[in-house]
């Protein structure tokens, strides 16, 4: 069986950027760019701050005049944020408010809580040093810098450096398209009723807003019938406008497993079996479109509920986010104390999942199995653990958060 970081090298070298060519990408506005990803870097024209400007709401002064405490000193002008003052003369101080741009010939500022107004005085009762409460013309920023690199998945706090340097809108990789369906004739919809042996597909709804979440366009072929011919024309009419076409279900090698046999009819495909519980079997291939106009990627994942969302999180997640042209695909393990015990490990990498309790540790939840889906809403993430490792109540973990898995 190949190991995660094997199975996940095997599959991030198969992932072709989308953004190669000017028809994969588009300019749109920063606004409604939250989540995509920039297909150029993003560089100031400008210094942010622009010019040197005041942190503090309090008086621009000339340390120069301030020799000692209880200093007084004329109040010779006001200068509130977006206005510009004039050249501060000796003796003199400024009333100046916070993002106010110093004036020249002052060099700090002295905060108001420090200072005692007194008619058209202010009685100065702080030594103040040079610089002091004062953010200089290019903190931030330096006019000429790079600041958002090509790839960067764009945050909110991303939409906001943007704008500070005045970048209006933005060169993006335009969505990734993705084809999902389903497998499996006991597969039923929320509001049928039951037959006997069937089972709602949960699967649907997970994978479609998770694939939602990332930004992805989905295209939704539904259940398809547990037929060779049904599940063959089906990745046909999937692979003609999308990227990626991603199945649950029907990757084993059994009598009415027919995504195998399909795909290798229609395209080229890869049977993995990776050493991960919840998990294992995966299948990766491609998809040949009509007349020679290229392939679509193919992600095969298992039918348990658990076992797709978790193979989900941990290589279709990065698969799509490599295509968009983003390099740091995963997520960052955080150290944390488990407050449970497990007596002995199974010999695959197991993610449990786990939730962190009021003290600041992980507790588990008790049914680890991988058609337990109610474990994945209880949870906050999954504790990434090592083929037969054993954990003690104080152990240190490795956890993945769902917040850094599911954006």
């Amino acid at each position: 069986m190949l190991t995660l970081a094997q199975a996940l090298e095997r599959l991030l070298a198969g992932a072709q950027p989308l953004a190669r060519s000017p028809l994969d990408c588009e300019r749109i506005d920063t606004l409604q760019a939250n989540g995509r990803v920039l297909a150029q870097p993003v560089s100031s024209s400008l210094d942010v701050p622009p010019a040197d400007n005041t942190s503090m709401d309090g008086y621009a002064v000339r340390c120069a005049d301030i020799g000692q405490a209880g200093t007084r000193l004329r109040v010779a002008q006001r200068i509130p944020a977006g206005h510009v003052g004039v050249p501060l003369q000796p003796g003199t101080a400024a009333r100046i408010f916070t993002g106010g741009l110093i004036p020249p010939g002052a060099d700090a500022v002295v905060m108001q809580e420090q200072c005692e107004a007194d008619g058209d005085d202010v009685v100065v009762r702080h030594v103040p040093q040079p610089g002091e409460w004062i953010r200089r013309a290019g903190e931030d920023i330096v006019a000429g810098s790079e600041i958002l690199p090509a790839g960067t998945r764009l945050t909110p706090q991303a939409l906001g450096l943007a704008a500070s340097v005045g970048q209006a809108t933005l060169e993006v990789v335009r969505r990734a398209r993705v084809a999902v369906f389903f497998t499996g004739d006991e597969l039923a919809m929320p509001g049928e009723v039951l037959k006997p042996g069937a089972i709602y597909n949960s699967n649907r709804f997970t994978l479609r807003g998770l694939l939602e979440d990332l930004g992805c366009e989905v295209t939704d072929f539904g259940i398809v019938p547990d037929s060779l011919g049904a599940t063959r024309e089906t990745l046909r009419l999937a692979a003609q406008e999308h990227d990626l076409i991603l199945t649950s279900g029907g990757v084993s090698v059994g009598e009415e497993d027919h995504i195998k046999p399909a795909v290798e009819a229609e395209g080229r495909l890869d049977m993995w079996q990776i050493a991960i519980k919840p998990g294992k079997p995966l299948a990766f291939g491609h998809v040949a479109r009509a007349q020679g106009a290229g392939e679509a990627a193919f992600l095969g994942l298992p039918g348990n509920p658990v076992s797709s969302f978790v193979t989900f999180l941990l290589l279709v997640r990065p698969f799509l986010l490599r295509l968009q042209g983003v390099q740091a695909v995963l997520p960052r393990r955080v150290p944390m104390r488990a407050d449970f015990a497990l007596p002995r490990g199974d010999r695959r990498n197991e993610f449990l999942r786990a939730r962190i309790n009021d003290a600041g540790g992980l507790d588990l939840f008790p049914n680890q199995s991988s058609g337990v889906l109610t474990s994945t809403v209880w949870g906050d993430g999954l504790v990434d653990n090592p083929p037969n490792q054993a954990i003690r109540a104080g152990d240190t973990v490795q956890f993945l958060p769902f917040a850094a898995l599911m954006q």
